[in-house]
């Protein structure tokens, strides 16, 4: 139970990763968002129920065989094999359970989750309209708010300061759009129709006609219209996996007019759907070795070794499977070449295990973190704690060479020890699990884009310092947990209060330790993380047969000026020779908010002598309010206008994604961007981030020291402290989502959504840990 609900709770968070966004986007009924989310777990279980059996055999044998019952076995003439029909046994109900899961529910889950969203995607007629940025998202219309207000009665909102472009063709018209400027405008959804209702109040319609010498203003004092939203895009659906076994058999063997791709891909599914539940019998009977052989290491290994088996399980699998795409294995022996080679491996570590001179594989790892420095000193052993002894009133010990800086209790070094094992333990298990996901999420797309299995591995190998990241500060919370309920069940924590250690004593190196991991995070994000994510993003946008990449986007049609008073619009822009081509600027008098001068071209040239635009073939019109002024028509002839002053280089922004830059990076990034009026709320949200996320390793810290102390004294151990430490991490991760996702909105302030997290845990943490009985 332990093993399935760990890793099912780390499967199910890094799969709901784009349900939290796809849910802030598209808001549903209470009932159905939870429903929602519980659809993610039945599609978890036939991958964690085997990895739950397995770490289950591997920490009951690991533990007896620590423990002595192993060897007392032996002693009473009982081979250590004589385990195996009881962990088969229980292997085999875990085989039932995970193939009613594989075989029944998932299919189900898949069907009612892309349902679900579907529903939600109609009902959606609209979305948010995002102040400052250009929306092109409504049919035949580009529209601008400066400022939209908050939602008042009916779902009305108030925005300022509009800008409306049509952009349908006219026969009458020219080519150049026309342009509706608003003070004020009045919008409500129109959910039962699709689209926004606007009310202007006071406007001024300008249109330029197919003669030149004539020009359109028309001032609107009431006036509604509607925005079409166009139709949604719904969720793809994956015909295999949705498939019922009946169907899928058809699919795959007995249906002749289906491609051969198709029947590969429904053969594949089918089969995996059984493999996956049988890899109960044979993960558990590969474990009972690897359980009886580690002595020392008891549950600590049990876990990361499971990760590291189904992650060689899980690569063996689509290995196996890339063969089978390739037409050198066919599809059911692919499938089940992984249990086949965990069914030899068992037989052989069976077959060696009553051998003499049993090997501790696993031991030297704790040994090398966990083990007490040694003291000059006598010391009292108190069920494995060392409490030094004074000598003439002094302490007298002598710390080891590794110890710890800053540090000089030898209770702070063997506390620190611990929590550096367990930590690096947990956190070697998150990134293999998630290893083993992202696997079998790129199965489809290996196999269909015939992706060369080490590319797979080097996608994986970039992905891991992300991972580490991420990870970090859910495993500083698990091993302060573990360590202290380790070290309560123990009697450690009663025999350091009976020698006058405070409790907030106890707490100091491990809060130091956090703080310095932090430290290391925010370092490790800066310096590592960025270059990383770029490899992987490359790698990833391979194997989904993605084209490649452009960073350079020189096609943005609308654009606001640096001053915030001209708007350009232009057909294309040429990086590369600095020309604009069917090009028109918009002065905007920003008091009065009316269109003060129309400038259109043929095409603008960037002339680096005079540092400035040079527009050719074309007109310029004042206006002021609804007189015209000058009109300058340069038909075959060239004109500057010392108004318009951005650069080239303003026009070319870069589309990089936030995790593939550092700090300054994204700093100067969004700086650029804001110059131009782009949207860069998601940006600054990620930004501030970048400083309040290194801090939740400390935070978590502060947060697990007051659970640690409150359920040590219940003599639960280590499975309290994985219990405990997932409840705060499903509080964690969905508060950090929450406001992250609020603040992907702008219903709040990218500081606050980046940095509220951190403010409530802390105060959390700070409360809690005044409340602990020192």
């Amino acid at each position: 139970m332990l093993g399935c609900i760990l890793f099912t709770t780390v499967l199910f968070f890094e799969g709901s990763r784009k349900l939290f966004e796809f849910v802030a986007n598209n808001s549903g009924p209470t009932k159905t968002i939870a429903y929602l989310f519980a659809l993610v777990l039945p599609q978890s279980l036939p991958f964690t129920i085997p990895l739950g059996v397995l770490v289950g055999t591997l920490i009951t044998l690991s533990r007896k065989s620590s423990d002595g019952e192993i060897t007392a076995m032996r002693a009473a003439g009982i081979p250590g094999r004589r385990v195996a029909p009881a962990v088969l046994a229980f292997a085999f109900l875990g085989l039932l359970i995970a193939g009613c899961a594989s075989v029944l529910v998932k299919p189900w889950a898949v069907r009612e989750s892309i349902r679900l969203k579907n529903d939600l995607l109609a009902d959606q007629s609209t979305a948010l309209v995002q102040p400052r940025i250009f929306e092109e998202r409504f049919q035949n219309t580009v529209l601008y708010v400066t400022d939209a207000g908050t939602p008042g009665p009916v779902s009305q909102v108030l925005w300022k300061k509009v800008m409306i472009v049509d952009v349908s063709p006219a026969p009458e018209r020219s080519d150049i759009p026309s342009l509706t400027l608003a003070s004020e405008v009045i919008a409500a959804p129109d959910r039962a129709n699709n689209r926004i209702q606007l009310k202007i109040t006071k406007g001024y319609n300008y249109a330029a006609t197919k003669d030149v010498n004539r020009y359109e203003i028309r001032t609107l004092a009431t006036d509604e219209r509607g925005l079409n939203v166009e139709p949604p895009k719904l969720v793809p659906s994956h015909p295999s996996t949705e498939m019922d076994m009946g169907p899928l058999i058809k699919a795959a063997y007995r249906t002749p007019s289906l491609n051969k791709q198709e029947v590969l891909e429904a053969r594949i599914e089918l089969h995996q759907r059984v493999a996956l539940p049988f890899a109960c019998i044979v993960l558990a009977f590969a474990g009972i070795s690897l359980g009886i052989t580690s002595r020392r290491s008891g549950r600590s290994s049990a876990v990361v070794l499971t990760a590291a088996l189904a992650l060689f399980y899980d690569m063996t699998l689509i290995s196996m499977t890339n063969l089978a795409q390739q037409g050198t294995l066919p599809a059911e022996l692919a499938m089940w070449t992984p249990n086949l080679l965990f069914a030899i491996l068992g037989i052989i570590l069976i077959s060696r295990l009553e051998r003499p001179a049993g090997h501790d594989h696993l031991g030297p790892i704790g040994k090398f973190f966990s083990r007490a420095p040694q003291s000059a000193a006598p010391a009292t052993e108190i069920r494995g704690s060392l409490v030094p002894l004074r000598k003439n009133g002094h302490r007298t010990s002598r710390i080891s060479a590794w110890r710890v800086p800053l540090l000089s209790h030898i209770i702070d070094t063997y506390l620190v020890g611990r929590f550096l094992f367990y930590f690096v333990l947990l956190l070697t298990t998150f990134v293999l699990m998630i290893h083993v996901f992202r696997f079998f999420e790129l199965l489809n797309d290996v196999i269909k884009n015939h992706i060369a299995f080490q590319k797979v591995l080097t996608y994986l190998f970039f992905l891991t310092p992300r991972m580490i990241y991420e990870f970090t500060p859910v495993s500083v919370l698990t091993s302060i947990l573990v360590v202290f309920a380790i070290l309560a069940k123990s009697n450690e924590i009663t025999a350091l209060k009976a020698c006058g250690v405070s409790i907030y004593r106890l707490t100091v190196p491990i809060l130091l330790t956090g703080l310095c991991l932090s430290g290391m995070m925010f370092a490790f994000d800066h310096y590592v993380v960025p270059d990383a994510d770029r490899r992987q993003d490359a790698l990833l946008s391979e194997i989904k047969g993605r084209p490649a990449q452009t960073h350079l986007m020189a096609d943005r049609k609308w654009i606001k000026g640096d001053n915030d008073d001209l708007v350009y619009y232009y057909r294309y822009f040429d990086s590369v020779q600095k020309v604009m081509s069917g090009v028109n600027v918009f002065e905007i008098d920003p008091q009065t908010f009316r269109l003060k001068r129309h400038i259109t071209a043929t095409s603008a040239r960037w002339e680096p002598a005079i540092e400035q635009w040079v527009f050719q073939n074309g007109w310029s019109r004042d206006m002021k309010g609804s007189v015209f002024g000058p009109f300058d028509d340069f038909a075959g002839q060239t004109r500057t206008f010392s108004e318009v002053v951005e650069r080239p280089e303003y026009f070319v922004k870069e589309d990089i994604q936030s995790q593939q830059m550092n700090y300054l990076e994204l700093r100067a990034y969004i700086d650029e961007l804001q110059r131009s009026n782009f949207d860069t709320v998601r940006l600054q949200v990620q930004y501030y981030k970048k400083f309040s996320m290194p801090l939740f390793a400390f935070i978590l810290a502060l947060v697990s020291i007051p659970f640690a102390f409150q359920s040590s004294g219940r003599g639960s151990g280590a499975v309290a402290g994985f219990g405990i430490s997932l409840i705060i991490f499903i509080v964690y991760y969905s508060v950090r989502q929450l406001f992250e996702q609020v603040g992907n909105l702008g219903q709040l302030d990218p500081l606050t959504a980046a940095w509220a997290p951190d403010g409530v845990f802390s105060l959390a943490g700070v409360f809690l840990l005044a409340r602990v009985r020192s």
